[in-house]
């Protein structure tokens, strides 16, 4: 009996060490994760560099350089197509339409694939990006707004708090992470574009943009655009801020958005 109270007790002991040690070192990630979470955001404005012309019959859904040549997805019912476009002029220089009944969202290319998200219809539309040729499509649970990737996977948001890192193969989702800006979660994230490793999101419906720790999903710094487009140069038919474009071969960063009629180089200050 001695034997077994004792062994009780060395057990007993055990556990209270085992408790102490796990509560340290869930204290210890709690205070790393509040650091990291505490950390100041920073909140930029945009100075615009350069004033380019933008073709105002594109509701801008999807802006991008692929090989130093800007590309652009355009959405609505009946009116969805996807362009590659002459930077200095605005215009098309060579296009296709969507079926009538997609309504185009986000796009991007990897490994040579261009990727075009649907809104409503759960499907994603795979085109060779050299001849536009149809190479097929893929599944998508979810609605579709914003696509970009990070060199090896696709990185999309479905106008909700998340973002999803998917495999470009079948369009599996391979993790997804919630959107925090000071603890508190960003929805309607929309138009993607990653950056030097980190993800801007326009937020829908505003004239800020988020840049995202993609791992995280804290958000590190905003960036207000408000009044980039200038009120006399919108009509009744001008919509919102979406359309952010990195050209990796000089480091040029563009915005524009649905229905507007300039495109801008932007640097942050």
């Amino acid at each position: 009996m001695e034997t077994i109270a004792k062994k009780h007790k060395l057990s007993g002991i055990g556990v209270v060490l085992a408790l102490v040690a796990v509560f340290n070192m869930t204290s210890s990630v709690i205070l790393a994760e509040n650091s990291f979470a505490e950390q100041k955001v920073k909140n930029y404005k945009v100075k615009v560099v350069e004033v380019l012309p933008h073709d105002v019959s594109s509701y801008t859904q999807g802006l991008f350089f692929y090989d130093n040549q800007l590309y652009e997805s355009s959405g609505q019912y009946g009116q969805s197509f996807f362009r590659m476009v002459d930077l200095g002029k605005g215009s098309t220089l060579r296009s296709f339409a969507l079926s009538r009944h997609y309504f185009g969202e986000g796009a991007t290319v990897l490994n040579g694939k261009l990727f075009i998200l649907t809104w409503l219809e759960k499907v994603v539309l795979v085109h060779d990006i050299k001849t536009f040729k149809l190479l097929g499509t893929l599944s998508n649970p979810r609605e579709g707004w914003g696509l970009t990737n990070n060199g090896k996977d696709l990185i999309m948001s479905d106008g909700s708090d998340k973002l999803y890192t998917l495999d470009p193969s079948n369009f599996m989702v391979r993790s997804s992470v919630t959107v925090t800006l000071n603890g508190r979660p960003v929805n309607q994230l929309n138009e993607l574009e990653y950056i030097n490793g980190e993800v801007w999101a326009n937020v829908y419906m505003t004239d800020t943009i988020v840049i995202i720790d993609p791992v995280s999903g804290i958000v590190k710094a905003t960036i207000d655009c408000k009044n980039l487009l200038p009120a006399a140069l919108k009509t009744s038919k001008t919509d919102v801020l979406n359309g952010i474009a990195y050209n990796p071969a000089n480091k040029q960063i563009y915005l524009t958005g649905k229905y507007w009629p300039k495109m801008y180089r932007i640097v942050l200050q």
